[in-house]
């Protein structure tokens, strides 16, 4: 399979806490990957490595096969090769103009330099109407973010991510905090980011959301890949299991100390 992020051998401590230890992991493209673990495993140390907000100690990554240099890699480094990444709640400006949500950090400019406040406008537009769904008569770009709902949101998020054709969007709890139908409306756009040929790395306490989006699933505990699975061997209730399974493991003599 076409592999497009492999991470190998990932080491990440904040002083005496070793937060990431000796971490592995590969995400094809056209996949959904989850990433489970329990708070404090190490969930958010490793995506933060991969979306480039962190470092690691030591350790390689490779994006569509080519390896990058993790010193001089940054979250605009990321997303020049196809990384994404949308925080719950995080990822959009509340006060801001749609947009200028969009296409923040990204502007589209004319030869003299200005933006293209038409152009940005009207396919901001487009995404609202095509990808999220609304089509009311009021809606319009130039509507603060706060205006809309948190699945609304989060949608204008994931769709930004797949406008800019990010070959890889991570999703840190993506529907955490969401009404029902919501939920199901961000599903659905996890859902195809991996019928498009791209892929997605979902985090998420709520197994059953989980299991319903991913084709692979990836344990994390106390800092280490610890278990893979597919989706085919593995039902909602043994996800349950096997994550109390893991918090409930003895500690080893290192973690002891």
């Amino acid at each position: 399979m076409d592999t497009i992020l492999k991470a190998t051998s990932l080491n990440k401590s904040f002083g005496p806490i070793h937060a990431l230890f000796d971490a592995n992991l590969s995400i094809n493209r056209g996949e959904v990957v989850a990433l489970i673990g329990d708070n404090g495993a190490g969930k958010s140390t490793l995506i933060k490595i991969l979306s480039g907000v962190f470092s690691p100690d030591s350790g390689s990554l490779q994006i569509n096969g080519t390896a990058v240099n993790l010193r001089r890699y940054s979250v605009r480094k990321a997303r020049s090769l196809g990384v994404e990444t949308v925080y719950q709640e995080r990822s959009l400006g509340e006060k801001q103009p749609l947009w200028r949500n969009v296409f923040v950090g990204r502007h589209l400019r004319n030869p003299l330099g200005f933006i293209r406040v038409k152009k940005e406008k009207e396919m901001t537009l487009a995404m609202l109407r095509n990808s999220i769904g609304l089509k009311g008569v009021g809606i319009s770009a130039d509507a603060l973010v706060g205006t809309l709902s948190g699945g609304e949101r989060q949608g204008l998020a994931i769709s930004r991510a797949m406008h800019f054709n990010a070959g890889l969007t991570i999703l840190d709890e993506p529907t955490t905090a969401l009404a029902v139908g919501e939920v199901g409306r961000v599903l659905n756009f996890v859902r195809s980011i991996a019928e498009k040929g791209n892929s997605a790395l979902f985090i998420s306490h709520n197994l059953h959301h989980v299991h319903e989006v991913a084709d692979r699933f990836v344990f994390v505990n106390r800092g280490t890949i610890v278990h893979q699975c597919t989706r085919a061997e593995m039902s909602v209730a043994a996800l349950f299991d096997k994550l109390e399974q893991l918090s409930m493991a003895p500690l080893t003599p290192d973690e002891q100390r």
